[in-house]
């Protein structure tokens, strides 16, 4: 099972470092390989559902120029913002 699971994680890897397009695969190919170790089962789940999303999406969510959808608005893409821009409030 453990096995798996890191199967699971490196292609997730593979996917969010060969998407199309060059900015997006710098923001979820980092993001992945810092953060997809810790994951649980359910926000890799999460995680497989945003890469559902196109390119220019999840770049205009990352950057600000549209706000991002209930039903893509999880725990994963929050933390995907946070690793991008880190604590904005100070």
């Amino acid at each position: 099972m453990a096995e798996d699971i890191e199967v699971r994680r490196r292609r997730l890897r593979f996917r969010s470092w060969h998407r199309g397009t060059r900015e997006v695969d710098l923001i979820l190919g980092r993001f992945a390989d810092v953060c997809l170790g810790a994951f649980t089962e359910a926000q890799l789940d999460r995680y497989t559902a945003l890469l559902e999303n196109s390119d220019p999406d999840i770049y205009d969510w990352v950057t600000g120029r549209a706000a991002v959808p209930a039903a893509d608005d999880t725990d994963v893409l929050r933390l995907l913002l946070q690793f991008q821009y880190g604590d904005r409030t100070s």
